[in-house]
């Protein structure tokens, strides 16, 4: 198992949780078994998740954010930068609400099956209509009102408060900005470290994916046997698939009409980079090539270059923000939960805000999903619907990333007048011919 790709080891845990389930189901005994002594394996590894939520975007906001350097570099590349971000974030989010909503694909699940799965998490239903209850009874400001903290301890103690932590993280890194470099320097090493720590316990975490994977579909088997909910996965994977594919035609023509660059200038000069972000499912990773790429075959001045991309490393995820969106309706329609338009407008800041925070790593998307549902009452159990083609949409999505930080660069670059008309590209062997 050790010398597969992760990828191959979890699609492996996903069949044969799903064949062992099957089997123990004909002797008459597996629905006891798997809920007793396989199931609590699975709910182990979605705590691990969870645990993992706060501190990741703690580390990875307030290094994204300090790496601004300074304020004037916020206020005029940096928030041209970071608004652009954003909208292409938002603008992501919408195209998955609107495909998920399109097509519908948890409503193939039968009603029988639907009832069965209200039944199993009945609780977390339960409290989704207490605070249903209380935002009825709340102001018009309280969602802004409830974005800032009044205890930064007390809000990283429930991912429901995600939204507070991402606050406080943007609050300190742009204090860190602030503060002489002499006294910023130390924490910024900190965080810088503690970022790596982090990053490090969900490659750990990640080791065990293929056995949490295991756990939850034998357990999600038995509790929910009938074939349609493998059917709904099937149709929430090309939901995901056609909601990237109509970001990427979103970023060429965006860059077609503010930069006037033809579609396929823009695709020759970055697929190497699309096809190394969709081999890792990292835009860290991929970020050196990426670089290269925008550089020397886009046009984009270095100056630019090496500001936009390394903070697109950190804060745009678009991709997996789509993807979000997507989950998210999914497991909710899959548990029959009918999402207001006020709900879905909250997945849209709470997508685009937890993306911010999202670490360019493979498998950090699932991390963010766990803040999503949190913050639109949607069971978290739901996660072993699609937690078994979570890998291969990562590396779809990874792709829309990266292609997102190229564009972005590109738009920068345009605005700020650092666009090469006539890219140079250099050949590894330049210096051996001079």
């Amino acid at each position: 198992m050790k010398k597969l790709a992760l990828h191959w080891q979890i699609i492996i845990g996903m069949v044969a949780g799903v064949l062992f389930a099957l089997v123990l189901s004909n002797f008459g005994w597996g629905p006891t078994f798997i809920q007793d002594w396989i199931k609590p394996f699975g709910n182990i590894f979605i705590n691990a998740l969870k645990l993992i939520a706060v501190p990741l975007i703690l580390a990875s906001l307030i290094k994204g954010v300090s790496d601004l350097k300074d304020i004037s570099k916020l206020s005029q590349m940096g928030l041209r930068t970071i608004l652009t971000y954003v909208l292409t974030t938002v603008i992501a989010v919408s195209i998955g609400l609107g495909a998920v909503n399109l097509i519908k694909p948890g409503h193939s699940i039968t009603e029988e099956t639907r009832e069965e799965l209200i039944a199993n998490y009945d609780g977390d239903a339960e409290l989704k209509r207490k605070d249903a209850q209380k935002q009825k009874e709340a102001g018009p400001l309280q969602a802004l009102e409830d974005i800032v903290p009044s205890n930064i301890v007390g809000a990283a103690g429930k991912n429901e408060n995600m939204l507070q932590v991402i606050f406080f993280a943007i609050f300190f890194g742009i204090g860190l900005i602030l503060i002489p470099e002499k006294q910023a320097q130390p924490v910024k090493d900190f965080f810088d470290g503690f970022n790596e720590v982090i990053l490090k316990m969900i490659d750990i975490i990640m080791l065990f994916a293929p056995y949490g994977v295991f756990a939850l579909l034998a357990a999600l088997v038995v509790e929910s046997p009938s074939t349609d909910l493998f059917a709904a996965l099937g149709m929430y994977t090309l939901t995901v698939i056609l909601g990237l594919l109509l970001m990427i035609c979103f970023y060429i023509l965006i860059v077609w009409l503010f930069t006037k660059r033809s579609p396929k200038f823009f695709v020759d000069g970055i697929s190497p980079a699309q096809l190394l972000a969709f081999s890792t499912s990292s835009s860290a990773a991929t970020l050196p090539v990426t670089m290269e790429r925008v550089e020397e075959h886009l046009g984009v001045e270095k100056e630019v270059s090496s500001f936009v991309l390394p903070i697109g490393a950190t804060i745009n995820m678009d991709g997996t923000s789509l993807y979000q969106a997507v989950a998210a309706v999914f497991i909710a329609q899959a548990f029959g939960m009918d999402l207001s338009l006020g709900a879905q407008l909250g997945i849209i800041a709470t997508a685009t805000l937890a993306s911010i925070g999202s670490a360019a790593v493979p498998g950090a998307g699932m991390v963010m999903l766990v803040i999503v549902l949190a913050q639109a009452g949607i069971p978290e159990a739901g996660l072993a619907l699609i937690f078994a083609v979570d890998r291969p949409l990562d590396m779809c999505r990874t792709t829309v990333n990266v292609t997102g930080d190229a564009s972005v660069s590109m738009l920068v670059a345009k605005a700020v007048g650092k666009l090469k008309d006539h890219p140079v590209v250099k050949n590894w062997d330049d210096n051996y011919k001079k």
